[in-house]
């Protein structure tokens, strides 16, 4: 019974997927923004980007850019189209860039290209899912990965009642946050006994910009505790988590994501909850040297 669920929901993650390189490939003139491929698949757009991510090792809009790209030379080699239309069609403004752009790639100008053979056309290139003319996308597939060596516990916890400060701009940018939050604190004696510390990260910094990045410092407190000024009382739903330990810097914490997501999920028999992941840090970066720190990272199940 267990074997079976897990194979079905394991199916359910690469047919969801399929879904969308299929309609990626069929829909490279069109604006594929990510929240259009995420609703394909009933996943935020924030969870969807990371299983893509880690499933396939590259970010959506890398992957559009390298099929559009493969397709403009698949008909460069094929003779159905000059330069000048394989550029625009591969969503670039000018000529110039483009030729940039496919010589990087393909080691070769475009206006020679047309001269070699296609057949071996991907050998050299990154990704594991290339562009395919319309009527050979039926051999679309996607490799289903081993199931990864990563250490992943199932734990349900109840719900977390913190205060926060909420930072707005790049992960690594943080500390203020975490000062303000203190500084409030200390005082209190709200650090007796030592709390949970928790980030409750809300986006994806791969695909939102730097500045518009959303983060909540956090730690545990009781109920009679209340918020004042900046410092804001949230609750973290209880439940079932996927929990992992990162052991390095905070800068590797997004690898650690690709790989629990792209990589442990679809092969784990779980499935994902909407809703933010979060962080537990177990030391402090301020007294550890950064490959000794350790971070908990919880992901919502249902």
């Amino acid at each position: 019974m267990g074997s079976t669920m897990k194979d079905t929901t394991k199916n359910l993650y690469f047919e969801r997927m399929h879904l969308v390189l299929r309609h990626i490939q069929a829909n490279l003139d069109e604006d594929l923004t990510l929240e259009s491929l995420a609703a394909m698949t009933f996943f935020s757009p924030i969870h969807f980007h990371r299983i893509f991510k880690g499933m396939f090792g590259e970010t959506v809009i890398e992957h559009i850019r390298r099929i559009r790209m493969e397709r403009a030379a698949t008909r460069l080699a094929m003779g159905t189209s000059s330069v000048t239309v394989a550029a625009f069609d591969a969503g670039y403004e000018t000529v110039e860039s483009f030729s940039r752009a496919f010589k990087k790639m393909f080691d070769c100008p475009p206006s020679k290209y047309q001269e070699n053979h296609w057949k071996n056309l991907y050998k050299r290139l990154s990704g594991s899912v290339h562009y395919l003319p319309e009527n050979a996308r039926i051999r679309l597939t996607i490799t289903q990965q081993k199931e990864v060596s990563m250490k992943v516990k199932i734990e349900r916890i109840a719900p977390l009642r913190v205060a926060y400060v909420r930072h707005v701009g790049p992960y690594k940018d943080c500390t203020q946050a975490w000062e303000t939050l203190c500084a409030w604190a200390e005082p209190k004696g709200l650090f007796d006994p030592l709390p949970k510390f928790i980030g409750i990260c809300y986006d994806d910094p791969q695909v939102t910009p730097a500045d518009k990045i959303r983060y909540d410092a956090c730690f545990t407190v009781h109920a009679d505790v209340e918020g004042a000024g900046e410092i804001g009382i949230q609750t973290l739903s209880g439940g079932d988590y996927a929990v992992t330990r990162h052991c390095g810097p905070y800068s590797e914490l997004e690898q650690a994501y690709g790989k629990l997501m792209g990589q442990w999920l679809p092969t784990s028999g779980q499935e994902l909850k909407e809703g933010p992941s979060f962080e537990i840090y177990l030391n402090a970066p301020d007294n550890t040297p950064p490959e000794e720190l350790q971070t908990d990272i919880y992901l919502p199940l249902k």
